[in-house]
């Protein structure tokens, strides 16, 4: 699955566009590699996604084409949430 569509469906980030615009600034790692909205993406992997004050550590749990609210999160299991320091 395609990283930007994984975003949406696991709604980590809102919209597909949004998550696109990130993965070409390079705010979003895959395994500690930068990576584009079009890398593909496979239960097991990490992601590092870089939000404007704090990173998001996930682990890629399960692959859902859609997901419904109650079930996005179980898509991914919540490594750590660190503020970036300044």
């Amino acid at each position: 699955m395609r990283l930007d569509k994984f975003l949406k469906v696991s709604r980590l980030i809102k919209r597909r566009t949004i998550a696109k615009e990130l993965a070409d600034k390079g705010r979003i790692e895959i395994n500690q590699l930068p990576s584009k909205a079009s890398s593909n993406v496979k239960v097991g992997d990490t992601l590092d996604i870089h939000f404007g004050q704090k990173v998001v550590t996930v682990k890629i749990t399960n692959l859902k084409e859609t997901a419904k609210k109650d079930e996005a999160a179980s898509l991914y299991e919540l490594i750590s949430e660190q503020p970036i320091e300044k």
